[in-house]
């Protein structure tokens, strides 16, 4: 059948819209920061949070404040949980979830479900009047001792009057590292006082997880104690630290919180980082520094920090210069939020030994 004229015209229109935008495309398309190499299979996610609102007896406690934020609405549907469903079947429903994930997987075999301790008073107990968040190592120890791929990651104020006891005890409960966020836990990484801390962490061979850098999860934060340089404390008595996110976002004496981070590479091999919410919307070109600067060679490892990955904080689509369009149409209609997260920081160039060195530093 012959084509009429006008529709020989809107043919030709239609190709040449198409060229068009086809050349545009590919003016425009960056590609991955790295070639793009296969992650892994059962990769550990080192970096997976877990919460509670007190029911069923976890002991966990969210302030009212933070209830009261939109925040919290949030962090409830990135957990795949309401506060009705809490409220009757217990906060536990959440290390469930995570692990069903975990289970059903074909990226991540195990993940870190971190506690997280308070702030402390004078008297060295929890201050719960000055704590937003609080995670018991009870809590997420039992969590993990239920399903076998859930790993213990524990939490110690320092200035706990039991702190030392505290710390053995998690270690017995087979905790594989000790977290930190020092800006909303009110612990300053730096003070000597926290020498014979540290001491007992390097015996005992537990890593620490603390955050550095600004903190921008919870309500309010003293964001000077996050300053890397009060990580030299730890590091000079030879704890295995972990700095995640290499320390993106913050300004401290007026250098980039990542290029502190960064110098201290160079001086302490016992320094690692992750690279956990490096594609978050609020984070934009710090996955590309992590991967490309010499310093972080070798000293990054995979989180996910779930369940921020499950939030419009991280969106694929943002991506799509640098990842071709199909392959970015399968990441995004990746229902498995641990799934979307690998298969997005593979296709952004992430390399299987970053994926690979959680697994060997955290066992």
């Amino acid at each position: 059948m012959r084509l009429k004229t006008s529709q020989k015209t809107l043919f030709t229109y239609t190709a040449l819209a198409a060229a068009l935008l086809t050349a545009a495309y590919a003016a425009a398309y960056l590609g991955p920061y790295l070639p793009v190499r296969e992650a892994p299979a059962g990769i550990t996610d080192m970096h997976c949070h877990i919460a509670g609102i007190g029911a069923g007896g976890s002991g966990a406690l969210v302030s009212a404040r933070l209830r009261r934020s939109p925040r919290f609405a949030l962090y409830l549907r990135a957990f795949g949980v309401t506060a009705a469903e809490l409220e009757k079947k217990g906060d536990w429903l959440i290390p469930a979830r995570v692990s069903e994930l975990a289970k059903k997987s074909r990226s991540v075999g195990k993940v870190v479900i971190l506690a997280l301790d308070g702030a402390v008073g004078p008297d060295g107990e929890l201050d719960a009047a000055r704590t937003e968040v609080y995670v018991p190592n009870e809590f997420a120890a039992a969590a993990a001792a239920r399903y076998p791929n859930l790993l213990f990651g524990a939490s110690v104020n320092p200035y706990r009057r039991d702190a030392l006891p505290r710390l053995r005890r998690a270690k017995e409960q087979g905790a594989v590292l000790i977290k930190w966020i020092p800006s909303v836990m009110e612990l300053n990484p730096a003070d000597p006082a926290l020498a014979p801390f540290y001491r007992e962490l390097a015996r005992l061979g537990l890593p620490l997880l603390t955050h550095s850098g600004h903190e921008r999860s919870f309500s309010a934060s003293r964001d000077e104690l996050g300053d890397p340089e009060r990580l030299r404390l730890p590091l000079k008595f030879g704890v295995t630290v972990i700095a995640p996110h290499i320390a993106s976002t913050g300004l401290y004496g007026g250098e980039r919180s990542s290029d502190r981070l960064a110098r201290l590479m160079t001086e302490f091999p016992n320094l690692y980082s992750d690279i956990s919410s490096l594609t978050q919307a609020n984070k934009p070109r710090y996955l590309e520094e992590a991967l490309k600067r010499p310093e972080f060679s070798g000293r990054l490892m995979y989180g996910s920090d779930f369940p921020l990955i499950n939030t419009p904080l991280i969106s694929p689509a943002r991506y799509f210069r640098r990842i071709p369009p199909w392959t970015l149409l399968k990441i995004i209609f990746t229902r498995n939020p641990l799934d979307r997260d690998v298969l997005l920081k593979q296709h952004l160039g992430v390399p299987p030994e970053v994926f690979a060195l959680s697994g060997k530093l955290i066992n």
